[in-house]
């Protein structure tokens, strides 16, 4: 696919990640040619899985707050489960591919890292909830 993008480097934090801004390219991310249009297709990703994951979590909260109204006295709980799950699950996402980052600190391919395990590991938890719907 090619996409329009905005990108500017951030200073801090992650040294070379990307975001909307004044920068602009035209990236193929079927075939990036540098590592700026790497790190951009990864974010991209990271977003596609995102918005999957957003899908995927409002379907499996519906089913949750199904099963709580069906539930017999006392034995409700399911949504606020799936909520505190999914809290829990995001901060260790977010930690563990700051981590993973951390292979290429200060380096052109770090948020292409980072990125790109913030896409396997949010594709990874729509799976789960994929599943959990189908039970």
């Amino acid at each position: 696919m090619t996409a329009r993008v905005a990108a500017v480097v951030l200073a801090g934090g992650f040294s070379g990640m990307v975001a909307g801004g004044a920068l602009a390219q035209s990236v193929d991310c079927n075939d990036p040619q540098t590592q700026m249009a790497f790190n951009l297709c990864a974010q991209q990703d990271w977003q596609a899985e995102d918005a999957r994951l957003n899908a995927e979590y409002k379907r499996a909260m519906t089913r949750a707050k199904a099963y709580d109204a069906e539930a017999y006295e006392g034995l409700a709980g399911a949504a606020a489960a799936l909520k505190t799950a999914q809290r829990a699950w995001i901060a260790f996402r977010d930690g563990n591919c700051a981590a993973e980052a951390f292979t290429m600190k200060g380096g052109t391919a770090e948020s292409q890292v980072y990125y790109g395990c913030m896409a396997a590991m949010t594709a990874a938890r729509s799976e789960e909830l994929a599943l959990w719907l189908s039970y």
